[in-house]
């Protein structure tokens, strides 16, 4: 952790700032994007954030800002070398910073002010950075009930050497092509990096530990859901495209992937099979966000996903 210019630098952070530029959304939450906990202009709420650089610089744009004073909110930036309990009072921590001495401090200030809402405590952040254990509570989720479903592609976890993905992925039966996903999400660049293996031979040119899924054909499309408090923002992108029997007999080798999730395109606009088009069904999404919040703790979770599916 550093500071350039008086903010925090978090070196290994390399997301995609295009991730956070405006783009179209539908909100099932009376048309406001986000309206957890906002109080009326009259009031006032203040919000401590430790973000790096690149993530105050795509998140707190000047008409945010803007929006959030004519709410009644106020962001203040927490300085890293200060006591975080000398600064404030703040109603709310928002946080984005993955050194571990800065998670012992969020955690030691939870403890001493629990009437201050930090997003997110950092064990429940924590949970989320292993692409094993974050698909766990959705694997448990029982939503048959909910005009929908939600699936997680068949994986395995590879933590040996990669001559031996090849067994391990025969062995359990995985069907080709496989998404292959670094395990752990620490921030870094090279968490996200994913590659398409069409063939075994190929297999053994990944580096463990990682994850291996089967891909599941989505329609090229992938719903974002964004959930605060009660409120849940869907974004709809564009993704891979579907294979075909006869395409993967004519493709072989491991190729690299943007990140799907990240997809700047929006697809809101464009003209789609209604059947893969339609937005997840608004009681399977308020299912989904209320069991995830409370099965991982987190106040505030993004749901990047392909496999909503309608029930109909």
């Amino acid at each position: 952790m550093k500071k350039l210019n008086g903010k925090v630098v978090d070196e290994e952070e390399l997301e995609e700032l295009e991730e956070e530029k405006e783009k179209v959304v539908e909100t099932y939450s009376n048309g406001v994007g986000v309206s957890f906990g906002f109080p009326q202009p009259d009031q006032n709420l203040v919000v401590g954030y430790a973000l790096t650089v690149k993530k105050e610089t795509s998140f707190l744009k000047p008409n945010f800002r803007g929006l959030a004073r004519t709410k009644g909110i106020k962001f203040v930036c927490i300085d890293v070398n200060r006591p975080l309990s000398d600064q404030g009072p703040f109603d709310v921590v928002l946080h984005k910073l993955l050194a571990k001495e800065w998670c012992e401090i969020i955690e030691d200030y939870r403890h001493k002010h629990p009437e201050v809402t930090v997003l997110d405590p950092p064990d429940a952040i924590q949970h989320l950075r292993n692409r094993k254990s974050m698909l766990q509570g959705v694997v448990d989720l029982n939503l048959s009930d909910c005009h929908g479903k939600v699936g997680v592609p068949r994986q395995i976890v590879v933590t040996k050497d990669p001559s031996s993905i090849p067994y391990e992925v025969t062995k359990a039966g995985l069907k080709l092509p496989l998404v292959a996903k670094p395990l752990l999400v620490d921030g870094t660049a090279k968490s996200h990096k994913l590659f398409v293996a069409y063939d075994q031979l190929s297999l053994a040119e990944l580096e463990p530990p990682l994850v291996l899924q089967e891909f599941v054909n989505h329609g090229g499309i992938v719903f974002k859901v964004y959930i605060v408090g009660e409120s849940i923002t869907v974004v709809k992108r564009f993704s891979l495209p579907n294979h075909g029997k006869r395409d993967l007999s004519k493709v072989a080798g491991m190729y690299p992937v943007p990140r799907v999730s990240s997809y700047l395109s929006s697809a809101e606009d464009a003209d789609l099979d209604p059947s893969i088009a339609e937005h997840p069904p608004r009681p399977l999404l308020e299912k989904l966000a209320t069991e995830l919040r409370r099965r991982l703790g987190m106040g505030k979770c993004q749901i990047t996903s392909a496999f909503l599916q309608s029930s109909f």
